[in-house]
């Protein structure tokens, strides 16, 4: 299978915009309190100005031609803290790939091409947060090797 994967253009923000639909409604269902059926994490010229930004990098795996996943990253550069020595860590803020492409392996080579731009970059790690109720997702970053680095409470009141 050919899968294609580059940085986002201007050009994929219809595409984009509708996978983060599925990716909302994922939450939604899981976290109705938290979350709003019916939108999206960016608006449209939220979206524009972060794929123009080279410190949030958004990579595209095409299928066919089509945009069947993203990832969002986000370069967080620690430095000059007191209690830790200086790193980067590229965040993956979102990584998504279409419902119905599933099982492609668009979600394993969009995951293994961010940890090689990462490394070309300099970063001593790649981050990630999951939410509890994506159980299928939890399993899927387990597969890629990820591990439980810290782990987020609550108490809902």
């Amino acid at each position: 299978m050919n899968i294609n994967i580059r940085r986002a253009e201007n050009r994929d923000s219809k595409r984009i915009m509708e996978l983060l639909s599925q990716v909302l409604e994922v939450h939604a269902a899981g976290r109705p309190d938290l979350f709003k059926s019916g939108t999206t994490k960016y608006s449209d010229p939220e979206l524009a100005e972060i794929i123009s930004d080279d410190e949030r990098p958004i990579f595209v795996a095409e299928h066919d031609g089509v945009v069947q996943g993203y990832a969002f990253c986000v370069f967080q550069r620690h430095d000059k803290d007191r209690n830790t020595p200086d790193f980067t860590t590229l965040y993956i803020d979102d990584l998504c790939v279409d419902e119905k492409s599933r099982g492609l392996h668009i979600g394993r080579s969009l995951y293994e091409y961010v940890l090689r731009f990462a490394k070309e970059q300099g970063c001593y790690n790649v981050t990630l947060n999951v939410w509890a109720c994506n159980e299928s997702a939890m399993k899927f970053y387990e597969k890629c090797g990820l591990q439980v680095q810290k782990i987020g409470m609550e108490k809902i009141l």
